[in-house]
């Protein structure tokens, strides 16, 4: 076993057995530790014995298939903590805390982002947009407000403004920035902006040919295509080229549900879980319809209305395809609701791994508990590719046959969007999952009759 250990950093690499298909295969696990819990995991699947001819530094300017970064602390730590266990708090949540959260590989000279790279993503992001425009794949009856002035003042209580929304609060950080609560001088109403920093994000590499503001740019492309009840609403881009700052306006969904931060998730009755459930499967499915893929369901992420209704939100790892092929080989979701086909760093289907979320997330609705969740985010990615699933004696047979449906280590067996739909427990007392004909559809189906008037197809 090759194992070396520095203060400034660490390779540690760990044989062990995982399944392709049917095919056995023994892998080489190899762990990369840098710097004072500046911590980055990331695993390279290669044959025994070809590992001398691997290419470290190659590795090093890349984030690899899963990339987490924690936040460096001001204080110095022991040797120790740089090269043991990775907090249970990051398996549990992608997302470091604080006003200026960052994640991904900060490059080392600020100028080596040129801004024609930014630009040339916004063209592209554009070039998408107005392609599916055409082809009725934005399913928008109003396209989301685009504002490229950016004014900030005060009320008259002293709280800060930008165009006319009043400051109330922070609600909290995500992966790149912060979200604050905010109310509308124009309509009273209350919102959630997302706020990012443009020149910060330009220095973080998230990939060797994207940065930070790739991942940005791409979330409000998914969310200018989207509009769904069991999806948060993007009201809003405040977008200066002027100023430094980039603003996403959002809609205020009144309170997260099951996890609050990292702590392990609360356990919910059969009943609300399986409401919750049919909503989700509901967004999740309109999504996948049009060729997006979610890339981090969690409770985290699914947001409850004061009506009880559930939102998905956070689309900041997303991915839209132009067709019916959703392979990827980058997976920057939460590791414990990682499927195991992401685990292994291969190429993997992205509505198959989104489903498989799916299964954790109601296995944590029902038991309080994940299903795979190990000490460090090795031992997480073990446990959920070798373990076995285990389900409580007296649990639900229906209910059991779905988790089990849902989180089958295989792919290619896994249950669908579709299979959960029918699936007897979901449909329960209430009947099946009320079908959605997006706006796009409706769209569509309205065609003019002989004397001009419209009517429905």
């Amino acid at each position: 076993m090759l194992k070396v250990n520095e203060f400034f950093g660490g390779l540690e690499a760990l044989p062990f057995l995982s399944y392709q298909g049917q095919q056995r295969e023994e892998k080489l696990v190899i762990r990369i530790y840098i710097g004072f819990g500046h911590l980055r995991v990331s695993q390279i699947d290669a044959v025994m014995g070809d590992y001398k001819s691997f290419s470290f530094s190659k590795m090093m300017g890349c984030c690899g298939c899963f990339g987490f970064v924690q936040k460096p602390r001001r204080r110095r730590r022991d040797k120790r903590g740089i090269s043991n266990l990775l907090s249970q708090g990051l398996l549990l949540d992608g997302e470091t805390e604080g006003d200026e959260t960052y994640s991904g590989d900060v490059t080392s000279n600020c100028t080596s982002v040129d801004d024609n790279e930014v630009q040339a993503v916004r063209n592209r992001s554009e070039d998408i947009l107005n392609f599916r425009a055409k082809n009725g794949m934005v399913c928008r009856p109003f396209p989301v407000k685009e504002t490229c002035k950016l004014d900030r003042s005060e009320d008259e209580n002293g709280n800060k403004m930008i165009n006319g929304y009043v400051r109330e609060y922070k609600i909290g950080s995500g992966s790149y920035g912060k979200v604050a609560l905010y109310r509308s001088s124009v309509d009273g109403k209350h919102y959630a902006i997302k706020s990012f920093h443009k020149s910060q994000l330009q220095k973080l590499r998230v990939a060797p040919s994207e940065t930070a503001m790739t991942d940005v740019l791409r979330e409000v492309l998914i969310m200018k295509m989207v509009e769904h009840p069991n999806i948060v609403n993007l009201i809003e881009v405040i977008d200066d080229p002027e100023s430094d700052d980039f603003y996403m306006v959002l809609e205020y969904v009144e309170s997260k549900w099951v996890c609050e931060g990292t702590g392990r998730p609360c356990a919910l009755g059969e009943e609300t879980a399986r409401k919750y459930l049919r909503d989700i499967v509901s967004g999740l499915t309109y999504l996948h319809a049009h060729n997006i893929v979610h890339g981090d369901i969690k409770p985290d992420n699914l947001l409850i209305t004061h009506h009880g209704t559930v939102k998905i939100g956070d689309f900041s790892v997303s991915q839209a395809f132009e067709d019916g092929n959703d392979e990827l080989r980058r997976s920057p979701g939460t590791p414990v609701f990682t499927a195991p086909e992401c685990c292994l760093g291969l190429t993997y289907h992205g509505k198959a791994s989104d489903t498989w979320a799916v299964g954790v997330t109601l296995y944590c609705m029902i038991l309080g508990e994940y299903p795979f969740l190990g000490d460090t985010l090795q031992d997480t990615y073990d446990k959920i590719v070798n373990d076995p699933l285990v389900l409580p004696d007296d649990i639900n047979p229906q209910l059991k046959n779905l988790i089990e449906g849902l989180l089958c280590k295989d792919p290619e067996l896994r249950m669908t969007l579709g299979d959960v739909a029918e699936h007897i427990w979901v449909i329960g007392e209430d009947g099946p999952i009320p079908g959605y004909l997006c706006w796009c559809k409706r769209k569509s189906m309205v065609t003019e009759d002989s004397d001009g008037s419209d009517i429905l197809a």
